[in-house]
């Protein structure tokens, strides 16, 4: 029989400001780098639906489905303005629902050479899901769904039961990703296609797809070979679809009834890879790839540059002696390394993504100044 899990990110990044050196230096605290207007303009748009998705999700759930969230932490402190969003999630069925977890602060401390801040996010990460959810979250996905084999080991010490990756062309060679792939730790791969016919495709009129209803989805999923298919959806991609097509939550709602029809169950990850035999996918021992791309997060001057960068500040922070400051600089540093900000670097607006590269590492250079400063 063949199967289907649906993983939901749930994440909304805090943007950085515009930031002018000539403001002064002065106290470092995060409102001086990050808009936190704009990070509640873009939660408050989004909570306001929040309760109708997440009803709709548990009345999938009662037709059957199975669901992984993969909330950030991040997100999660941006819920302080509305509290009840929490609620939303922790309601759903916990028998249907799993919490997996990855980076606190959808950070890429991954690509760090030491790995000690990526074990402290993700162990901040499963405090945090217990403490709310009540889950020790079995499945882990890292931010933008990195895969690198380096991680393997920390994830196995900390008792991951399977990993979720972008299942890209330079791993698959061509095949579409629908097994659970033998590695350190079982690993399940993105079917990008698929995925991006919910997240992005989905209330295209211009798409030969449209309209997209769950019995045609089912089918095509049929269709293939294969054990597992994995989707990794973004949340607020649902949001956007609800703005101008309510029909997405009909297919939420029907997704289950339409799969089982065709006789496809629906898993969670960590269900998964104890049903499946794991595949033999030798690219998972030489290869590197993330969501849309490693030349994303790392395909220029500046991105590198500010890796570099950010990667000093962290082997400085030892240096500051005051408690207090110590802890807000690495709240401040931890927040500089949201995958968004160096995918912002990379905007196909050369010009744009050249003048976010410039601020980004004019607020580096601050933080660097405020260290030197407060390790005095």
């Amino acid at each position: 029989m063949k199967a289907v899990c649906i993983c939901f990110e749930v994440h909304l990044p805090v943007p950085l400001r515009w930031y002018w050196p000539r403001e002064g230096y002065g106290e470092t605290h995060i409102e001086k780098y990050f808009d936190m207007e704009k990070a509640f303009h873009n939660f408050t748009k989004l909570a306001e639906n929040l309760e109708t998705l997440n009803n709709t999700l548990s009345e999938s759930i009662d037709n059957g489905g199975k669901y992984t969230l993969d909330i950030s932490g991040v997100f999660l402190e941006q819920c302080k303005w509305a509290p009840g969003v929490i609620d939303g999630f922790r309601n759903l069925n916990p028998a249907m629902v799993s919490f997996a977890a990855s980076p606190y602060y959808h950070s890429v401390c991954s690509l760090f050479p030491n790995l000690t801040e990526f074990r402290e996010q993700v162990e901040m990460d499963i405090a945090t899901i217990k403490e709310l959810f009540g889950q020790e979250p079995k499945t882990f996905v890292n931010t933008e769904l990195l895969f690198q084999q380096k991680v393997i080991k920390v994830l196995k010490e900390m008792g991951f039961k399977c990993l979720i990756s972008e299942g890209s062309h330079n791993l698959m060679n061509g095949y579409d990703p629908m097994h659970v792939y033998n590695n350190g730790i079982p690993t399940l791969l993105r079917h990008i296609n698929l995925s991006e016919d919910l997240e992005i495709k989905f209330s295209d009129k211009g798409w030969p797809g449209y309209p997209l209803i769950a019995d045609k989805f089912a089918s095509w999923i049929a269709s293939m070979d294969g054990d597992v298919i994995t989707l990794y959806i973004k949340y607020d991609a649902m949001n956007t679809h609800l703005q101008s097509n309510k029909e997405i939550l009909e297919f939420l709602r029907e997704i289950p009834l339409s799969l089982k029809k065709q006789g496809i169950q629906m898993l969670l990850p960590e269900e998964a890879v104890d049903m499946f035999k794991k595949t033999e996918l030798p690219s998972l021992d030489s290869k590197i790839t993330a969501r849309y791309g490693m030349h994303n997060l790392l395909g220029n001057h500046a991105q590198h540059l500010f890796m570099h960068e950010l990667v000093d500040i962290g082997e400085q922070l030892i240096m500051v002696k005051e408690p207090e400051i110590r802890t807000e600089l690495q709240r401040i540093f931890r927040y500089l390394q949201q995958s968004e900000i160096f995918l912002e670097m990379n905007s196909e607006e050369r010009r744009l993504g050249y003048e976010r590269a410039v601020n980004a590492l004019s607020i580096l250079s601050d933080i660097e100044r405020a260290m030197l400063e407060a390790g005095e």
